[in-house]
């Protein structure tokens, strides 16, 4: 056999290896691989096929000729968004609610998570860890209307709590001053418990020797959760941050629309609802396309730069 034709057989060896050595290991993992197919049809099917969809917002989308068949329109809906006269109320109140649910929300999960590691007694943490996930798993029908209840003008027991305390009620569901404040305790009644999960989760994989030592050196519970528990997730902080701020104009259709009435619209209208009434009640589906592009697009402009700013921080980021 010639020089060059063991050469090209070492090579060709070489090159067969890896990927042999590479399939070993799928099927030795193959439970793992297949746990991962269901998400991946999720987003597959669900995210990434409907994309598909946004020609129609260059189009003046017509349903009996379809999207091959309908006009184009080029950047018309997109130059509708920016002139209508609700376009910088709507973002307004987009941009508000999400900046109260970063300062309001955000921390909540972490400090409940910081409290519920330093509870020693495993089954009173487990009750407690069981009551404040419990939210989580009901619609946001169900929380708005216990809320309703609550805070009902008529024998609600908020405003019967006023009464008795000697103060009028207060009418909080038709009330735009009021809408914000109980959009975001809301959102934490529902939310922070499962938003625990992930921290406490994190915090599970720290090194106890940490505690340990510092526990040597005198250090009290506080400035062990300060200077180990809290650096220890910090990346988890981080991501999750990043992946809040993808968010921006994302709040949320159902918990919105179920708030929002004919005396609290000019705070709670958002982008979601606002294309709910232009796409599905006008059957305006090309401008309502155009909203969610521009939605989406400010999402992926707002991660890569939050992405961007965490590298730079010493950070790991999400990519």
């Amino acid at each position: 056999m010639s020089e060059t034709a063991v050469r090209a057989g070492m090579g060709k060896g070489a090159k067969t290896k890896p990927d042999s050595g590479r399939m070993r290991r799928i099927w030795k993992n193959r439970a793992i691989y297949l746990m991962i197919v269901p998400g991946f049809l999720y987003f597959l099917i669900f995210k990434y096929i409907p994309m598909s969809g946004l020609i129609i917002a260059f189009q003046d989308y017509q349903a009996y000729l379809g999207v091959m068949d309908s006009p184009w329109v080029g950047l018309k809906h997109f130059e509708r968004l920016f002139t209508e006269p609700m376009f910088f109320t709507i973002l307004r109140n987009t941009l508000l609610l999400f900046f109260m649910n970063l300062l309001f929300y955000f921390p909540v999960p972490i400090i409940l998570a910081l409290m519920l590691n330093e509870v020693r007694r495993e089954v009173f943490k487990r009750f407690i860890q069981t009551l404040v996930y419990i939210p989580h798993f009901m619609s946001w029908v169900i929380i708005v209307s216990i809320s309703f209840v609550m805070l009902s003008m008529d024998r609600g027991i908020i405003n019967e709590l006023l009464v008795m305390a000697g103060f009028d009620k207060i009418n909080f569901l038709m009330s735009s001053d009021w809408f914000r404040p109980m959009y975001i305790v809301q959102v934490i009644w529902r939310e922070a418990g499962w938003g625990t999960i992930i921290y406490l989760a994190a915090m599970a994989a720290i090194d106890p020797g940490l505690y340990e030592a510092s526990r040597i050196d005198g250090a009290s519970r506080f400035r062990q959760m300060w200077h180990i528990t809290l650096p220890s997730i910090r990346s988890v902080i981080v991501v999750l941050l990043i992946l809040k701020i993808g968010d921006v104009l994302e709040l949320g259709f159902e918990h919105i629309y179920l708030l929002l009435n004919s005396m609290n619209r000019d705070v709670a209208e958002i982008f979601d609802t606002y294309v709910y009434t232009a796409g599905l009640k006008q059957g305006q589906f090309s401008f309502s396309t155009a909203v969610g592009f521009f939605k989406s697009l400010i999402g992926l402009i707002l991660v890569m730069l939050a992405n961007w700013l965490a590298k730079k921080a010493g950070e790991e980021g999400i990519y």
